[in-house]
């Protein structure tokens, strides 16, 4: 899969299993923050988990309220393992940077160009 990066929002490296999220998906009340499974009722991939895989986004919906689940996703070790993503988007970037700096698991987010349907099943991300 050719990954075109335009932006690297967090550095860092991954190797993982991927999940390709479409249509887009609000980490509050969209993500439970223990388990890291998708809970929105109606989203397609309603009960899959993010935890450990590397995710593709177009981007995040919702509320600015997403960083402090990604930062508890981080503290009990459910986060993916990267995001990446086609628009960037602080919100989440925040949470990672907090969840660094209390020394958390961190993990790569970036922004690049991709299609969906050349997402491979595993990924390997270092930048």
């Amino acid at each position: 899969m050719a990954l075109k990066i335009t932006q690297v929002l967090i550095a860092g490296s991954a190797q993982a299993p991927t999940l390709a999220i479409d249509p887009p998906l609000s980490l509050w009340g969209g993500i439970d923050p223990i388990t890291g499974a998708i809970t929105e009722p109606r989203h397609p991939m309603h009960g899959v988990s993010i935890a450990g895989r590397i995710v593709f986004m177009d981007r995040i919906i919702g509320s600015s309220s997403g960083s402090s689940i990604m930062l508890e996703l981080m503290r009990l070790n459910a986060a993916p393992a990267a995001v990446v993503l086609r628009h960037a988007d602080a919100i989440l970037t925040l949470g990672v940077v907090v969840g660094r700096a209390m020394g958390y698991p961190s993990l790569p987010v970036v922004v690049a160009d991709f299609e969906f349907e050349q997402i491979p099943s595993d990924f390997q991300l270092a930048v």
